[in-house]
């Protein structure tokens, strides 16, 4: 069994930058987006066959889907930037195919290929012994020793994460809030989330699907039709949406994350701040290839330095003074956390 790490944290937090870093070390089999992908649907209760296994693998992840035939594409769809042989309509994108065997692979309709072939004749088991068969096949097929899973957004599925992989370790990469939370309000992915979380909050569900017939018919006219499989993308371009909602979500997601990684045993977490990383780069990766259990290659170091973007660093400094005040009021939770976790961590 390889060595299996996950990458948690709030997304838009130099997260994808992380993934293709990871991805240029010839032992890391770096899955870029592969739980955002499969999602929990690829995780039954009990023991299933490996034709079962590969269905929810398969078949399109309904969300991005919905996504892509209203015309908005985000740019982790990395599958509609070079199309293969699948198309949005009638059939749609495998899950593997959209964001993560691209970034794999120049072929990615090749490996999905030689992926199916063999998972289909695989024995029953559980879930995650399947997952982790599938990992160790890719790690097989790439010749890598190690593997990193990073999904943005992804900060709440690391309890259960925890329980299906109970020896994984977990790395919980950080961004400044008012930063992130703007990066948040023009991401077409966070918007849409959004706007989710609003119609749970004016239906007063938990669960999307929780909604009835009736609370649908109870939504303004600018958020019922996100509930359908195509829509008007202006719904989600040009709604106003207050920064505060964004900074709201960055403070929940880095609370859930912190709080988790606190709970792990001595050398299952760590904690990554994108910040340190572009200001301390061949330090912070040496660090987390220690974590990983890979070496810190000197000619790796050299290129992973060069992949990294300082530009966006500061971004929220460009508000108006009253938004960034407000930004960092709704940032001040995660903010606080995060202090707290240092703190801790120090003594």
């Amino acid at each position: 069994m390889h060595p299996l790490i996950f990458v948690i944290g709030t997304g838009r937090s130099g997260s994808t930058a992380l993934s293709r870093i990871l991805n240029t070390h010839p032992d890391v089999l770096s899955l870029n987006e592969y739980m955002a992908s499969v999602g929990d649907t690829a995780f039954p209760e009990g023991k299933l066959t490996g034709g079962e296994f590969w269905e929810p693998l398969f078949r399109p992840t309904p969300h991005f889907e919905g996504m892509i035939r209203s015309g908005l594409l985000m740019p982790e769809f990395l599958y509609t930037r070079r199309p293969g042989r699948y198309t949005p309509a009638p059939d749609g994108i495998p899950a593997l195919s959209l964001m993560v065997l691209p970034h794999l692979t120049d072929d990615p309709d090749a490996l999905l290929d030689e992926l199916r072939a063999a998972v289909v004749r695989w024995p029953e088991r559980t879930a995650p012994e399947q997952h982790l068969a599938l990992f160790d096949l890719l790690c097989t097929r790439f010749g890598r020793t190690a593997v990193v899973e990073r999904s943005g957004y992804s900060a709440g599925w690391a309890p259960g994460l925890r329980t299906a992989f109970p020896h994984a370790k977990f790395v919980h990469l950080l961004r400044d809030g008012p930063d992130c939370a703007l990066s948040m309000s023009r991401h077409t992915g966070y918007r849409v989330i959004t706007l989710m979380r609003e119609i749970r909050e004016r239906a007063g569900v938990e669960n999307l699907s929780e909604l009835t017939e009736e609370h649908v018919r109870s939504l303004p006219p600018d958020l019922a039709p996100l509930l359908g499989e195509r829509f008007d993308p202006a719904l989600v371009r040009d709604r106003e949406l207050p920064l505060r909602r964004f900074g709201a979500l960055w403070s929940e997601l880095v609370i859930q994350g912190t709080q988790f990684i606190d709970e792990l045993p001595t050398g299952q977490g760590a904690t990554l701040a994108y910040e340190d990383l572009l200001d301390s780069p061949r330090e912070e990766l040496a660090r987390l290839a220690a974590f990983i259990g890979v070496e810190p290659l000197p000619q790796w170091l050299d290129t992973a330095s060069a992949l990294l973007d300082d530009s966006r660093r500061g971004s929220a400094r460009s508000l108006t003074a009253a938004q960034l005040d407000e930004l960092r009021e709704s940032c001040a939770p995660g903010t606080d956390q995060i202090r707290q976790a240092r703190m801790r961590s120090a003594t």
